[in-house]
């Protein structure tokens, strides 16, 4: 099956972004805890900020369809992240070391303002970036081809790829730098190698964009409004009463993905306090870096993403309906988490398992992630009016906001030695009743997702 020469433009401009964001991301809580914030209170900003990474889209979207374009959408998104890494970088540059007490707060004889007014001033340009780069790269894979065609779920499958790849080199290379070292300083050269991997990524896009980036028949993708070849300008016409039902389908799918990434997303914060706490990682006297466990979700993607494509198609009329597959990404996140849950039953505060449980969990949840992420990103792509496809896939991305942000406030939920925290009444005092929130919580949504499915295909038909 053979795509457009476009697709892997954009794939490789995807995955050197997912590198900076991952990259960032893989050191993100390690460098606050390190000298900046208690557990909880770094789990709370990674929470807020990676919420607000998934809801600016929504904005960017919207200045993509109706002023700047796809192109210029994403080429000024790039240049607000690569500051955003510059100041990371930064911030991490200027930090001194401080002292956690023995009830786990911050050591306040130390000051670290400026580190912190860099760092927030730099998440707040990636915050920026992502929101005019994430809606708008999407939409443009799906502008490569005819509305109808059948090559967009393989191609955004193959897109999915260049994410994961981008999610699987970031923590490797950015964490060498974590070292065994106690300076949090350590950190700003992974931080500036995000910078300088975004800068190029940019740099490539502008020179090559107009060479690859257009239709079957040639016209150019991604300009804005005004400058659209008539073929390609979307006539201003009111909202027909199919449009309406597909967008409010688009909406309904969002509320259920919320479920999953926010137990997804859990590998920044809850699952990365796991590994580094109670995970044993030792291989011959060699201690692996805590941020490389990020890399096995990206790993087990990248491998796995050809098999399940292949699988999709022979199974020929036997396949999943997308929103049955979005139902089976769910209960296999549930699984994940039943999994981990049973190797930590019992297991006391600060006892180190097998590094074959949290393997375990990352395998199967990417078998969910690929049975949910890509399948979803068709079809808001298939599904959106054509005049605001930028803006739903903003929509689309705007439940990974709501859901990173419920990810940060249920990670502060992960129980530190003798301490007893609650949700809604219940007592949370051990890792098997922590992991248990993910596994009811992601069943549920599947199942009734599944119950749905007859009612949601009558309304895409």
């Amino acid at each position: 099956m053979t795509h457009p020469k476009g697709l892997y433009l954009l794939f490789a401009t995807e995955m050197s972004e997912r590198f900076s964001y991952y990259g960032m991301r893989a050191l993100l809580t390690l460098y606050m805890v390190a000298a900046l914030f208690t557990m909880d209170s770094a789990s709370e900003v990674y929470g807020t900020f990676t919420s607000l990474v998934y809801l600016t889209p929504l904005i960017g979207g919207y200045i993509a369809d109706r002023y700047w374009g796809n192109r210029r959408s994403i080429l000024t998104g790039g240049i607000c992240m690569a500051i955003g890494q510059l100041l990371m970088f930064l911030s991490a540059s200027v930090i001194q070391p401080s002292i956690h007490t023995a009830g786990g707060a911050i050591d306040t004889s130390v000051d670290n303002s400026m580190a912190l007014w860099l760092m927030f001033g730099g998440l707040g340009m990636l915050v920026l970036g992502n929101g005019l780069f994430k809606p708008n790269i999407a939409t443009m894979v799906g502008d490569l081809y005819e509305q109808d065609d059948h090559r967009k779920d393989s191609a955004f499958t193959i897109f999915y790829m260049g994410v994961n790849i981008g999610a699987l080199l970031a923590p490797l290379i950015c964490g060498l730098f974590e070292g065994d070292f106690m300076h949090p300083g350590r950190f700003r050269w992974g931080f500036l190698v995000a910078c300088i991997v975004i800068s190029l990524s940019m740099l490539m896009f502008w020179l090559l964009k107009s060479r690859f980036l257009v239709t079957p028949e040639g016209y150019q993708i991604g300009l804005p409004p005004g400058k659209r070849p008539e073929s390609l300008k979307v006539p201003n016409q009111p909202l027909n009463r199919r449009d309406y039902i597909h967008m409010l389908v688009i909406v309904i799918l969002a509320v259920f993905v919320i479920f999953f990434w926010a137990a997804y997303e859990q590998a920044g914060v809850s699952l990365t306090y796991f590994a580094d706490q109670q995970t044993d990682k030792t291989f011959w006297g060699w201690e692996m870096p805590t941020s490389w466990f990020q890399t096995f979700p990206a790993f087990f993607c990248v491998v796995l993403a050809p098999v399940m494509n292949w699988l999709w198609q022979r199974m020929g009329r036997f396949e999943p309906h997308p929103i049955q597959k979005l139902a089976i990404g769910l209960l296999l996140l549930s699984l994940s988490y039943l999994v981990i849950a049973i190797g930590v039953k019992d297991v006391a505060p600060g006892v180190k398992v097998s590094i074959l449980w949290i393997t375990s969990l990352y395998f199967i949840q990417e078998l969910g992630e690929l049975s949910l992420s890509p399948i979803g990103l068709s079809l808001v792509s298939r599904l959106s009016p054509r005049r605001f496809a930028s803006l739903m896939m903003g929509i689309w991305y705007l439940s990974s906001a709501v859901s990173n942000f419920c990810a940060g406030k249920l990670a502060t939920l992960y129980p530190e030695a003798g301490q007893v925290k609650h949700l809604a009444g219940i007592e949370i005092s051990n890792l098997y009743e922590f992991f248990l929130i993910f596994v009811c919580m992601s069943a549920a949504a599947g199942l009734l997702l599944l119950a749905l499915c007859p009612p949601l295909k009558r309304m895409m038909k």
